[in-house]
């Protein structure tokens, strides 16, 4: 696919602290690309050296195959081509939602007629899912998910081929950041929009993404695919990050690691002898062990038993002790057992001091590093 933005080798620090280091990331052309890393990672400076905001001290950044930052290059914030939505979506407190809109209008609607100009605001409305009777209201008197969309309406009221958007859903509460970012995502899907999000919120990149970016400490660590990103991970930072993760110490023979799990199959991998493995804890089957009556027999199976229950509503995470002396040991030997954590769907009765058998399902992702 042809790329809409394309960093190269691009540096940037503050005094001496360095901020971003030999960046190299291509985003192509109308897909959504989401940088994702922890507090202080870059991420926001990355979007302000796109953006023109800031420039970098070494690379080159092209955007929609000119070059705007380089040796020599300093192309102007509001010669980019570019639109922004901020964290705050950052709207004039003083103005109406439509003349908020209205002003983010090229030169040739701003100067036309009242009629012409309202007919751009509501189709601009129309298209970030708000009715036309928006238009008169003040900011003030939006909910925080309407404040951004009418943010994203004024910014694409420019008409970019390039959308940026700084944390644009952090202040909303967890179901309205759902239903305004499906919104957005629908929105810019249609209008064919390159967009890079920027977000610390894991589950947020990894359901609006086509690209996904992990940032740690100003140098990227893993691109490619969410679900690629998410269950090959590179590194155990990455698998961390992403999510959940139950790390055991592995030795790994004929693709398959011995752990205390049991025999594991693992993803292809040049490692062999002693390493560790990681699992997300959805792959790990938990059965009830019974302890009496015809099925006894069962108890033969058992493998740990649980010592925390925490309760999610659809799910609940188990923390659970692998008894250390195999399916036969006593709830007593579970002390000197391996501690792991996995999740239960739709779970009834499943309490502290439950016996329980663990099945890994999949593959496991190695790595040379022990946990």
């Amino acid at each position: 696919m042809t790329s809409a933005i394309e960093l190269a080798g691009v540096n940037k620090s503050f005094g001496s602290t360095r901020i971003l280091e030999d960046i190299a990331l291509s985003v192509p052309e109308g897909s959504r690309t989401v940088v994702v890393g922890s507090s202080g990672s870059g991420k926001t400076t990355l979007l302000r050296l796109i953006s023109g905001f800031e420039l970098p001290d070494s690379g080159t950044i092209t955007v929609l195959g000119r070059t705007v930052a380089g040796p020599g290059i300093a192309v102007a914030a509001h010669r980019r081509g570019i639109g922004f939505v901020a964290q705050d979506g950052a709207l004039f407190p003083h103005l109406t939602v439509g003349q908020n809109i209205a002003f983010g209008l090229g030169p040739a609607l701003r100067g036309g007629t009242r009629k012409q100009r309202a007919r751009a605001v509501d189709e601009l409305l129309e298209m970030v899912s708000l009715k036309a009777d928006f238009a008169a209201r003040r900011p003030d008197e939006l909910s925080g998910g309407q404040q951004q969309r009418v943010a994203l309406a004024r910014a694409l009221a420019r008409q970019p081929r390039v959308m940026l958007l700084d944390e644009p859903f952090s202040a909303l509460d967890a179901g309205l950041r759902a239903v305004t970012r499906d919104i957005v995502a629908e929105t810019l899907e249609r209008a064919g929009i390159t967009t890079v999000l920027v977000t610390h919120d894991q589950a947020e990149a990894m359901s609006f993404a086509h690209q996904l970016a992990v940032l740690r400490d100003g140098n990227l660590c893993q691109v490619g695919p969410p679900r690629e990103v998410y269950w090959r991970p590179v590194d155990l930072f990455t698998a961390r990050f992403l999510g959940d993760a139950v790390v055991l110490p592995a030795t790994i023979s004929d693709g398959f690691a011995a752990c205390a799990l049991g025999r594991v199959a693992v993803a292809p991998t040049g490692l062999r002898g002693d390493a560790c493995i990681m699992l997300r804890p959805e792959q790990i089957m938990v059965e009830h062990c019974e302890t009496g009556g015809a099925d006894a027999g069962t108890v033969a199976s058992c493998t740990g038993q649980v010592e925390a229950v925490d309760f999610y509503g659809p799910e609940v995470q188990l923390a659970v002790r692998l008894f250390s002396g195999g399916a036969a040991a006593s709830p007593s030997a579970a002390d000197a057992g391996t501690l792991v954590h996995v999740r239960q769907h739709g779970t009834i009765g499943t309490i502290v001091g439950s016996r329980v058998s663990l099945t890994a399902r999949g593959t496991a992702t190695a790595f040379a590093a022990r946990p």
